[in-house]
């Protein structure tokens, strides 16, 4: 490979990064909740699609690095009023959405979960899901859940609340169960979530969880070069202090969102 094709990043933390004026940073994403109790703002049918969610275009794209501005367009060939309506509780106990079979298919488009998300989508409640929207509604830490029995789909309508209590336990547990109250009710719901993508939702998504593992990491190797001074430590060493550190924080994290 030819010399200096790449250049290496600024080492400085404090230099100012400069964006366009369609640019924003990534909105900040707090952790799932362990008590959702949040209205259901849409019921959608079987095959909605990742276009129906977040459309393209020339309308939209040029503030797709911006995702206060793209989610005024969310669900637009759906429902225009949903961005207006999550807006209203996104401060509050957020919402959810209801859906059929599918609910995703198409291009994996990341904003198509992320926008919503910020809007405060809490959980959606399917059917079922296309595997790629249902991994990047778990990336950005919204809940995907599934009936236990399909025809409980039609007990739900717009405007309906869903409250499901100990979502951390129920999640750390193992258990793929889980319970919805419903006015009136309860529903079973279920997840198919891996121990790695409960660990992502409790921390509100990847970008919380990699970002706590970057300060785990740079503590054990400032804590092991600081050990270095008085005692060699080897590469080995090195490694399962970061890897126990790494342990000891998640520990604590644990701890806390219980």
């Amino acid at each position: 490979m030819r010399r200096g094709a790449f250049c290496a990043p600024d080492p400085d933390p404090g230099r100012e990064l400069r964006r366009g004026p369609n640019i924003a940073p990534l909105p900040e994403l707090p952790p799932l909740p362990d008590r959702i109790e949040a209205p259901v703002l849409l019921v959608l049918g079987d095959d909605i699609s990742t276009d129906d969610i977040m459309p393209a275009g020339a309308r939209v794209m040029p503030f797709w690095s911006n995702i206060p501005k793209t989610s005024e367009f969310t669900f637009e060939p759906v429902d225009d009023s949903y961005p207006r309506r999550a807006r209203e509780n996104r401060e509050g106990n957020g919402h959810t959405i209801v859906a059929g079979n599918n609910y995703g298919q198409g291009s994996s488009r990341e904003n198509a979960a992320l926008a919503p998300r910020y809007l405060g989508l809490r959980a959606v409640v399917a059917r079922s899901f296309a595997r790629i929207h249902w991994q990047n509604l778990i990336n950005f830490g919204v809940l995907p859940l599934t009936f236990v029995d399909p025809g409980d789909y039609d007990r739900l309508g717009q405007g309906d609340v869903i409250r499901i209590e100990g979502v951390h336990a129920a999640l750390k547990s193992g258990r793929n169960e889980l319970r919805g109250c419903l006015t009136g009710g309860t529903i079973a719901l279920q997840h198919a979530l891996s121990p790695r993508q409960v660990d992502l939702l409790l921390t509100g998504g990847v970008i919380n969880w990699l970002r706590q593992r970057h300060v785990t990491l740079r503590f054990a190797h400032n804590l092991a070069r600081r050990s270095r001074r008085a005692l060699p430590i080897t590469e080995t060493e090195l490694k399962l202090i970061a890897a126990a550190a790494i342990i000891v924080c998640a520990v604590s994290m644990v701890a806390g969102a219980g």
